[in-house]
C-alpha cells in the first residue's frame, strides 16, 4: 500500500511539473531513452533537408559537421524540439541544414562575486555584504530547456539568498559564524537551481562593512573592556604584593637581625646601580632616645 500512494504521489508530481512547463530530469531520461517521433509534416521537412544537403554536396558538408570542445556540451533542436539522445559532444556530431539548430553550453565551474548587500540584520544593524559563488552546468538539457539565461537567474538568486539569509541573523552571528553562513546558502541555492540543471558547488562570504560610527563605538567599547581588565590585573597584583610584604615584615619581626641582613643586601643593591649614593638608615630606638630628651 505504501509503495502504491508513493508512485501515485511521484505521478502526481511529475504532471504539475508538466503543466508548469518545466523539463524534469525524469522526463530528460525518458526523451534520451524514447522513440523521437516529429509527425509526417516533419519527416517530410527532414526529408527535404537531406535532399537538399545531397544536392549541394560538398559544400553543404562544412555547415553540417560541428564541433564541441572537451568542456561544452551541445543541445540540438530539430523543428523545435530536443533531439533524442540529449547534449552531444564532447567532439564531432552531425546536423541537417534548415531544420536543425544548436546551444553550446559550457560545462566548467563558474565564479561570479555578489554585489555588496546592503542588509538589516535582526538585531536591527545595517550592514553591507558581499561574497563570491562556484557552480557549474550539471545537465545541459534542463540549462536550455527550463530557463531563459541560467547564469542571470543564478546571479540574482545569489543576491536574494544572502539578503534573506542574513537578514534572520545577529551582528555577532554574522561576524563569528560565516562558515555556517556560506553553508546555509550553498544548501539553498542549489535546491533552487535544481530545475535549472545547476549545480552550486561553493559559497563564500568575502567582506562585512560595518557603518564607520558602529566600528568607532565597537572599538571605544573594546578598548574600555581592556582597560578594565587592565585594572583588575594591576589590582590583583597590588593584592598579592601586600600579602608578600605582610608574610615578609612577620618573618623580619621574628628575627631582628634579618632586618640587618636586608638592609645590608639593599645597600649592595644600591652601590651597583648609583656608586655615588649611600643610604644610612637610623634605628628607631636611636630615635626615640633623642625625643625623650
Amino acid at each position: 500500500m505504501d509503495t502504491d500512494n508513493e508512485e501515485v504521489a511521484m505521478k502526481d508530481s511529475r504532471r504539475r511539473e508538466r503543466q508548469s512547463g518545466h523539463i524534469t530530469l525524469h522526463d530528460v531520461q525518458a526523451l534520451e531513452n524514447s522513440d523521437y517521433d516529429i509527425g509526417l509534416c516533419g519527416w517530410l521537412l527532414v526529408a527535404l533537408s537531406i535532399v537538399l544537403m545531397l544536392v549541394t554536396l560538398p559544400i553543404s558538408v562544412w555547415m553540417c559537421l560541428k564541433i564541441v570542445k572537451e568542456y561544452e556540451r551541445a543541445i540540438i533542436f530539430r523543428l523545435g524540439r530536443i533531439l533524442r539522445g540529449g547534449a552531444k559532444g564532447p567532439g564531432l556530431f552531425f546536423i541537417l541544414p534548415c531544420t536543425d539548430s544548436f546551444i553550446n553550453v559550457d560545462m566548467r565551474t563558474i565564479s561570479f562575486d555578489i554585489p555588496p548587500q546592503e542588509i538589516l540584520t535582526k538585531d536591527s544593524v545595517t550592514v553591507s555584504v558581499d561574497g563570491v559563488v562556484y557552480y557549474r552546468v550539471q545537465n545541459a538539457t534542463l540549462a536550455v530547456a527550463n530557463i531563459t539565461n541560467a547564469d542571470a537567474a543564478t546571479r540574482l538568486l545569489a543576491q536574494t539568498t544572502l539578503r534573506n539569509v542574513l537578514g534572520t541573523k545577529n551582528l555577532a552571528e554574522i561576524l563569528s559564524d560565516r562558515e555556517e553562513i556560506a553553508h546555509s546558502m550553498q544548501s539553498t541555492l542549489d535546491n533552487a537551481t535544481d530545475d535549472w540543471g545547476i549545480k552550486v558547488e561553493r559559497v563564500e562570504i568575502k567582506d562585512v562593512k560595518l557603518p564607520l560610527q558602529l566600528q568607532r563605538a565597537m572599538a571605544a567599547e573594546a578598548e574600555a573592556t581592556r582597560e578594565a581588565r587592565a585594572k583588575v590585573i594591576a589590582a590583583e597584583g597590588e593584592m598579592n604584593a601586600s600579602r608578600a610584604l605582610k608574610e615578609a615584615s612577620l618573618v623580619i619581626a621574628e628575627s631582628p637581625s634579618g632586618l640587618q641582613l636586608r638592609y645590608l643586601q639593599t645597600l649592595s643593591t644600591i652601590a651597583a646601580e648609583k656608586n655615588s649614593t649611600i643610604i644610612f638608615p637610623l634605628p628607631l630606638e636611636m630615635m626615640q632616645g633623642f625625643m625623650k630628651r
